[in-house]
Parts: structure tokens; C-alpha cells; sequence
């Protein structure tokens, strides 16, 4: 069993992760805090970035957009995101963000519940550079093993 502590991690301590744009900073984590309900951290988009698109099969995605302008398609549909926004992503649904303003965003993701294995709570379903990825090799767990997004 991990013991659970609380703790405060600067974002500062976390590695950026940019494997699949932007800088994803999983920050209150089962490594960092010994969390069991799910995770936090922080994106951070630089203007004319993106995340690619993806889904998570086990976790709802709570965002709330701290600064910037940012657009998120949920399944191909286009919403706009204005700070001090809140946005709820179900499980299973696709969703890429775009920073379409001309300064930086930030946005905090919490994920909940946590998926049975780090790898599997994420799924891409296109690379950085927005190039689909092989339905198969969706399907045969490819993209969830290159998951950036391990806690």
C-alpha cells in the first residue's frame, strides 16, 4: 500500500513533459503525493501551440483555464475556453486543446479516477504534429504505452 502524505510540489520540481505539445506537468501524483483518487497538474500552451487530441478510457478530465485563450474540440466539435472557465471531459471522449490567442495559457486538469496502470489512462489518437495514429495501433495499446501523462 502507498502511504499517503500531503505535500506541496512547485512546478518548478516537475519535469515538462512535451511528447504531445505544449507543457503537461502532472504535479499531485500517486509517485509525488501517494494520491489514490486521481491526479493534478498543470498545461501550460504557448500561443499557436496545441495538445493533441486524445482520450482517457478510465477518468472523467475536470480543466479550469487559469490565463489565455484557448479552443478544446470534444469529439470534433470546437469550444471556446476563456479564463476563469471551468470544463468537464467524460471518460472515453476525444479532445485536443489549441492556444488561438497571442499569449501564453495556462489551464489545471485534475483526472479522476485513476486507471488500473498508469498506461493505460491515456490514449492518443494523433501525434504533436496533429498526424492520426493507426486505428489498430490505437487499439492494440500502442499509443496508450507512449503515454507522457504517467503518474
Amino acid at each position: 500500500m502507498i502511504k499517503r502524505h500531503p505535500g506541496v510540489v512547485d512546478l518548478s520540481e516537475v519535469e515538462p513533459n512535451t511528447r504531445r505539445g505544449g507543457d503537461l506537468r502532472a504535479m499531485l501524483t500517486p509517485a509525488t503525493v501517494g494520491s489514490t483518487s486521481g491526479f493534478m497538474g498543470v498545461a501550460i500552451v504557448q500561443p499557436g501551440d496545441r495538445i493533441a487530441e486524445h482520450y482517457h478510457p478510465y477518468s472523467e478530465e475536470f480543466i479550469y483555464v487559469v490565463c489565455g485563450q484557448l479552443e478544446v474540440d470534444l469529439d470534433g466539435e470546437p469550444h471556446e475556453l476563456r479564463p476563469e472557465q471551468g470544463l468537464l471531459i467524460p471518460s472515453h471522449m476525444r479532445h485536443r486543446f489549441r492556444n488561438v490567442g497571442n499569449v501564453e495559457a495556462r489551464m489545471v486538469f485534475h483526472l479522476g479516477p485513476l486507471a488500473p496502470s498508469p498506461p493505460l489512462g491515456h490514449v492518443d489518437t494523433e501525434d504533436a504534429e496533429g498526424v492520426p495514429i493507426p486505428a489498430e495501433a490505437v487499439h492494440a495499446g500502442g499509443a496508450a504505452e507512449r503515454s507522457g501523462l504517467r503518474s
